[in-house]
């Protein structure tokens, strides 16, 4: 292997890229810049094919850098000793780098010690498309001297950029029913930019590449098959309740704890995320039933679920997932899911800085009439209990303020929601 040709060929496809094709600012593109001032390495995470490359490259591009992805079969081996090798080869082909990119660092073991004596002399990125990345032995050795940065696939104000929707704060009837078919697109295709690229069959090969390179491999799973469908079924299930002993029994999986196991993986490399029931008391939260989502609608209907058969939970789904974007901006922002003794349940309970600051309930309604009454019964009851008079209602399309049981709820379509950046939370 000539590693310096593999290193030219690899700048050379992103900077073709970025010369022939679309590329869309990402919405935190600035946010990262200002990162990069200090401290001097920047994580870069998310899930596989998400846009990390591209994403790191913008960041970089302005100065002199060098760029490595060693998720490249013709690095297949390469060990942290050998990253030496990969420095001296930068030397000799940028001379002294002012940034260093490493893409998908986690294919490298033993990169960490690598990475700590780079940054003092380097503004080093980092991508990896598993959330333990800065786990290990990196963290310890940089405490507070590291920022990391998740990504998503494209969301659906990303997305309009691509479609050359321009951002407005008034949109006529005409442009809003654009922007109304758009979405049913983006909820069919998802946010995958390779999807709007070579077309939907694609999200079918990440989703199998995810649970393959980035579970099975490195996990070094035995029962393959059943981890298999255990993905599925979470995914096609979205939006729906579970619990560990349950899935243990569906799948005959004799300890509880490796379905538990199972699942971190799925979340740490992102392919699914999980909430918790809100609960007063850490204990009952813990122990209780936790609702699964997945990380794109797009995927969701690929592994075959499709999420036009049930609208509601298509939306929900996009909510939740809206959520853990503002969460990975937000720290002090944490998502729960609401449920009483009664079955009353409310779909996202946000607390921040320790106070319930907003109830969110998701509900396909496009008129007044077609309001449940059971969901608003659930949303009252949780105001209630919480103490939380800030009440939301995401619809499809139906826009108002209605005043029910002496609670005002604000009722907003989708869309809206999705343009707007900030969360309306009380405090």
């Amino acid at each position: 292997m000539d590693l310096k040709s593999v290193i030219k060929e690899q700048r050379e496809e992103l900077e073709k890229i970025e010369k022939e094709e679309k590329i869309i600012e990402r919405t935190d593109l600035e946010m990262s810049k200002k990162a990069l001032k200090y401290p001097n390495v920047l994580a870069i995470l998310g899930i596989r094919r998400c846009g990390k490359s591209i994403f790191s490259y913008l960041l970089a591009k302005q100065h002199n850098f060098a760029y490595i992805n060693f998720d490249d079969e013709r690095l297949a081996g390469l060990a942290g000793k050998d990253l030496n090798t990969v420095l001296e080869a930068f030397y000799e082909l940028y001379g002294d780098m002012e940034y260093i990119l490493l893409d998908e660092i986690q294919n490298v073991d033993a990169w960490e010690l690598f990475v700590n004596r780079l940054r003092r002399t380097k503004k080093i990125i980092l991508t990896g498309s598993n959330s333990t990345l800065l786990s290990g032995e990196l963290s310890t050795h940089l405490t507070g001297r590291y920022l990391d940065r998740v990504l998503f696939p494209f969301s659906f104000k990303e997305f309009l950029k691509l479609r050359e929707v321009k951002e407005d704060k008034a949109y006529t009837t005409q442009e809003k029913a654009r922007i109304m078919v758009l979405l049913q697109e983006y909820l069919e295709i998802g946010g995958f930019p390779e999807a709007y690229k070579f077309g939907k069959g694609m999200i079918s090969r990440i989703y199998e590449d995810i649970v393959t390179k980035d579970i099975l491999l490195r996990h070094n799973i035995a029962k393959k098959e059943e981890l298999k469908k255990l993905a599925k079924y979470l995914i096609t299930n979205s939006c729906e309740q579970i619990t560990y002993s349950r899935l243990a029994r569906i799948f005959n999986i004799k300890h509880v704890s490796t379905i538990s196991n199972w699942i971190s993986y799925f979340e740490n490399a992102f392919l699914l995320f999980t909430l918790e029931r809100f609960d007063f008391k850490l204990k009952q939260q813990g122990i209780a039933p936790k609702k699964v989502y997945c990380i794109d609608p797009g995927m969701v209907n690929a592994v075959g679920f499709r999420f036009s058969e049930n609208k509601g939970k298509a939306i929900e789904n996009e909510v939740a997932i809206e959520l853990q974007r503002r969460k990975a901006v937000d720290p002090s922002l944490e998502v729960y899911y609401w449920r009483d003794h009664q079955q009353n349940e409310v779909d996202f309970v946000l607390k921040v800085n320790k106070i319930i600051g907003a109830l969110i309930q998701v509900s396909y309604i496009t008129t007044k009439e077609e309001i449940k009454e059971r969901e608003i019964k659930a949303l009252l009851r949780a105001a209630r209990e919480l103490k939380c008079r800030n009440l939301l209602v995401i619809t499809w399309d139906y826009s108002s303020e209605e005043k029910i049981e002496g609670e005002k709820i604000k009722f907003i379509p989708l869309w809206t929601w999705l343009l707007n950046n900030e969360i309306q939370t009380q405090r």
